[in-house]
């Protein structure tokens, strides 16, 4: 008897679901943005906008769309990722609005919103087709000549302000480029899942750092390459520098070693030297992080940095509130890649906190969804999608505030870019699809579906 039950298995744990909890946040998501609106009409024509109650149906009905698929396909799913989502990209919205009042003649908000939609609808579409995210270990070679064949179409296009970036049809363009980075994640999460052993373990030690043989380490080494390559040919090098950090993490969290760390430092700022030294548009670039008044002391006005510098120091603590600023004069890229400057000056540093501290939570359940996770390829693939939303925040917040040279990317959710905002979507959608797994508790008979390890 004793035996018996010293034996016997505990009774499972019924883990909360948590769909009250994301309903209830994503009301609040929709409520903070359509306020946004509305006090982005007051400040500017002293009325709220008349299609404010529109604005806030369309984005609740699309709020309450996506979560009804993850209410009855992934119900154990983190109840934070989508309400993240939501209300940045409302806030994203609200912002192109208030900068399309300033320019009439370049309306960028209601197509931001057809391309929120689309990104809305693929969200639902991964979540309920996609039962497991194993099935996509399958498909890594697959989608590497993907994301390859989707880096190299653009060379055959027009350079869009020095890069070659983009494929335009008439009066439709996107950027391939945004979802090849989701093909590659997957790639080197099942190459790194499948060849982790080999690469912790194995090949010549140098120093303190284990060296992988060239026949397991040579073929990710050389889509890494090929695909870096490029993106230097189309001079994209923000991509290009997410795509090396991309590499460099999941090779880390997939050995352990430190060390590779240190190494891909190293690579980056040499890396980064040689371009910035030798590529002229790359050197303009750093040329003005170096100086960002340059222009203003040589009597030809202030540059893009500056205004960006401007604005920011203009919001201080609290902002001027929306509406009410001036980053309308950074010129042609403030609905893009200076937006957050528009958030800074008018939601201030406070309003500027919260919005990373919205990312860092993003990217935080990311990392928790893949470290619940015991089979390999699902927390390299949760960690590489957190990742990205992570080096592409950093990049660009770096970018915009002097921290570091421009890179020409989109913030997440924030910035006017169809691709971007719709990739976006389907990462948070893959997210969702991970964390689901790793919450539901274990079946009575024993392996839990968080992996056959278990």
């Amino acid at each position: 008897m004793t035996a018996t039950t010293a034996d016997a298995r505990p009774p499972a744990l019924r883990l909360p679901k948590r769909r009250g909890v994301e309903l209830s946040l994503l009301i609040g998501a929709v409520l903070i943005s359509v306020y946004g609106y509305a006090a982005v009409g007051l400040a500017r024509n002293d009325a709220v906008p008349p299609d404010v109650a529109g604005y806030g149906a369309g984005l609740g009905l699309l709020a309450l769309l996506a979560h009804l698929a993850v209410r009855f396909r992934a119900p154990f799913a983190d109840p934070l990722l989508l309400p993240i989502a939501v209300l940045l990209n409302g806030l994203g919205l609200v912002l192109i609005y208030r900068l399309d009042l300033e320019t009439p003649g370049d309306r960028a908000a209601p197509t931001q919103l057809v391309w929120s939609t689309l990104g809305v609808a693929l969200f639902i579409a991964v979540v309920v087709l996609l039962r497991d995210h194993r099935v996509l270990q399958r498909y890594a070679y697959l989608s590497v000549a993907a994301a390859l064949a989707l880096m190299i179409v653009p060379i055959f296009f027009p350079a869009v302000n020095g890069a070659k970036i983009w494929i335009r049809v008439g009066g439709l363009s996107f950027q391939p480029g945004e979802f090849a980075k989701i093909l590659l994640a997957v790639f080197f999460a099942a190459y790194l899942a499948a060849n982790r052993n080999a690469l912790a373990y194995t090949g010549r030690r140098i120093w303190k750092l284990q060296f992988p043989t060239g026949r397991v380490l040579g073929p990710i080494v050389a889509i890494w390459l090929l695909s870096v390559g490029v993106l230097v040919i189309e001079r994209d090098l923000g991509t290009s520098l997410l795509f090396f950090g991309l590499f460099v993490i999941l090779l880390y969290v997939a050995t352990g070693r430190t060390g590779w760390i240190a190494v891909g430092l190293l690579l980056a700022a040499a890396g980064a030297f040689v371009v910035g030294s030798f590529e002229p548009h790359v050197h303009s670039r750093v040329e003005d992080w170096l100086d960002p008044y340059a222009t203003i002391k040589a009597g030809q006005g202030p540059s893009q940095l500056a205004q960006s510098l401007f604005a920011f120091a203009a919001g201080g603590m609290f902002g001027t509130g929306l509406g009410l600023g001036h980053s309308v004069l950074i010129g042609f890229a403030a609905k893009s890649d200076f937006i957050l400057a528009t958030a800074g000056e008018e939601l201030g540093l406070a309003g500027l906190t919260a919005i990373f501290l919205l990312y860092a939570l993003m990217v935080a359940r990311g990392f928790r969804a893949g470290l619940a996770l015991r089979d390999p390829f699902g927390r390299l693939l949760s960690i590489g999608l957190a990742s990205i939303l992570a080096l592409q925040v950093f990049v660009i917040a770096g970018g915009v505030m002097g921290l570091i040279p421009l890179t020409g990317m989109a913030m997440p959710f924030l910035a006017q870019g169809g691709s971007s905002v719709v990739t976006n979507w389907i990462i948070v959608a893959l997210l969702i699809r991970v964390s689901d797994v790793a919450r539901t508790p274990d079946p009575p008979g024993g392996a839990g579906p968080a992996g056959e390890e278990r």
